[in-house]
């Protein structure tokens, strides 16, 4: 018996198997994300250490050189480059594909972390990144108000910036340009040989009397509170009266040799938009995070922080939001889905002179595409250019194997079957037929998904949706297209009588037009052989010159 055969016999066993898939289907989709493009991970790592003040041959002796050493016995290690600039050490580090780039950055931090006692006091501690398109900012904001920069600045520095980055889904939050404070100490070196001082105790003497330390702890029989000592400088004119040295028994204050000035840091980096100085926001998701879902909770949270603000005239313009572009793109590919699908069913219609025929073509193709929902899930895809891509070319792929079945069965009945008969004979003269044209399709994308390198990242969920769509669209066509022939498919004869025929009736006769034409120039060609290859070979011969 065949499969075809079991579905019309024992049709409970199809309605409860596609009922499953698309329930697993339509639970798929919910948990599905969207994303621009599928996770493109490059098999790079970059080690950037900052050595403030220090030479480039210092910088590569202290710094480059050790880290390079440390990172060189990494597993599947490919090529290794370093670069040592004035201040600044780059190693980046570059692995064969396949390997794993999340355990590579812990083993690489381990190397590094064994050799941190070595390098140099004064440089930062080594930062390690990894390429990805993850890691790309998704929102890219601009903040204005009336409020001072440099205030607006230290409020979204110390209060703001961490009540973005509290947003679920959020990865991290920076800012761009904006104004910080600067303390300036101008030292008058004729000041500084009077008093007989350097710079260097000048400097010593402001970092010694702006620190806090814990001075020790006060117990008693239920608890132990620390303390510990403020020594902050508070404002300037605390700073001004700092005691630098003694001379002659007199104190020598700060302002004795220098002058004291609050200023703004020089400015090093310039947001605008709409060609307004602004503060600069880059919201950055997290790897497994729903862009869409982050940017509406990220722009929920502003219009909260704006009418908290309102007094300050606080303003967020979105300059650029990647989930416009995705949910644009995503609907795009469901209204072309919906627009098939009724084209499909059209076509249907105007060839097989039944409207039953063409709904259950539109009940074949979604069945397909929401069970590919659930394959995707398992498989762990997102909804991106590419799967949507996928989806997209496959709609006329999925209704070609319900097409020939359904012609088949068509056929059958004109041939004097019941609606029966005729979807259990589909198989026997129709299987090998639709199988094989199904397997020639995917034995084309299957091999996409096992090349290697960045074009893998890109075109294994494409490859994977096209392969499992197609083979789901085969199932449908002989099990559930049958069922639903053998239960409703009618055979209908078109009558001239019936205004709702009409239309039918001139495309026939617009098709019978047709291949009587053709007809007619196949028979002439065919007894005039001689000029038919003349007039080829001219016309060959023309185009090509």
């Amino acid at each position: 018996m065949s499969i075809t055969e079991i579905s019309v016999k024992r049709p409970t066993l199809v309605v409860v198997l596609f009922t499953i898939l698309c329930f697993f289907g339509l639970m798929g989709y919910q948990n599905l994300t969207y994303e621009l493009l599928p996770d493109i991970s490059s098999p790079v790592l970059s080690v950037t250490t900052v050595y403030p003040g220090a030479s480039p041959d210092e910088v590569e002796n202290s710094v480059t050189k050790k880290i390079e050493d440390a990172v060189s016995t990494l597993e599947g290690l490919d090529k290794l480059q370093a670069i040592s600039q004035e201040g600044v050490s780059s190693v980046i580090v570059q692995f064969d594909y396949g390997v794993d780039v999340d355990q590579l950055v812990q083993d690489a931090q381990r190397k590094i972390d064994a050799i941190r006692a070595q390098l140099p006091e004064d440089a930062l501690d080594p930062g390690i990144g990894k390429f990805s398109l993850d890691e790309m900012p998704i929102m890219r904001i601009g903040a204005t108000s009336d409020m001072d920069e440099v205030a607006f600045t230290n409020l979204f520095e110390n209060r703001l910036q961490q009540e973005l980055a509290r947003i679920e889904g959020v990865a991290q939050v920076a800012l761009v340009g904006g104004e910080n404070r600067e303390i300036q100490v101008n030292v008058d070196g004729d000041k500084l040989n009077y008093y007989d001082l350097s710079l260097l105790e000048v400097s010593q003497s402001i970092n010694s009397a702006n620190m806090d330390f814990p001075t020790g702890s006060v117990r008693n029989s239920d608890q132990d509170i620390l303390v510990r000592l403020s020594g902050k400088i508070k404002n300037l004119d605390v700073l001004r009266k700092l005691v630098l040295t003694t001379k002659e028994g007199a104190p020598v204050y700060l302002e004795d040799v220098a002058e004291v000035h609050d200023f703004k840091k020089e400015t090093e980096t310039i947001n605008r938009i709409n060609g307004k100085n602004s503060l600069g926001i880059l919201i950055t998701k997290q790897s497994d995070g729903n862009t869409v879902v982050v940017a509406e909770n990220v722009k929920k949270e502003l219009s909260a922080l704006e009418g908290r603000y309102k007094s300050d005239n606080l303003v967020f313009e979105v300059a650029q939001d990647t989930s416009i572009f995705t949910l644009e793109a995503a609907d795009s590919v469901i209204h072309d889905l919906f627009i098939a699908v009724i084209l499909v069913a059209i076509i249907m219609l105007f060839f097989l002179h039944s409207l039953r025929n063409a709904v259950i073509v539109m009940v074949a193709i979604p069945v397909s595409i929401i069970t590919t929902f659930a394959v995707m899930n398992m498989a762990g895809f997102t909804l991106n250019l590419m799967t949507l891509l996928a989806l997209s070319l496959v709609v006329g792929i999925l209704v070609d194997d319900s097409i020939v079945v359904l012609e088949n069965i068509h056929s059958h009945q004109e041939r004097g079957k019941n609606p029966w008969e005729s979807a259990i004979a589909v198989w026997d003269e129709m299987g090998l037929s639709v199988m094989s044209i199904t397997l020639v399709i995917i034995v084309v994308f299957l091999p996409i998904a096992m090349v290697t390198g960045m074009i893998s990242d890109l075109l294994f969920q494409f490859s994977l949706v096209v392969v499992a769509s197609t083979a789901i669209s085969l199932l449908v066509s002989f099990t559930l297209t049958p069922y639903l022939a053998s239960r409703f498919s009618r055979l209908q004869h078109l009558d001239k009588k019936n205004i709702l025929d009409l239309p039918i009736i001139w495309f026939e006769s617009l098709i019978t037009a047709i291949m009587n034409g053709y007809e007619s120039i196949l028979k002439w060609t065919l007894r005039n052989k001689a000029i038919t290859v003349i007039g080829i070979l001219q016309w060959f011969l023309h185009r090509l010159l």
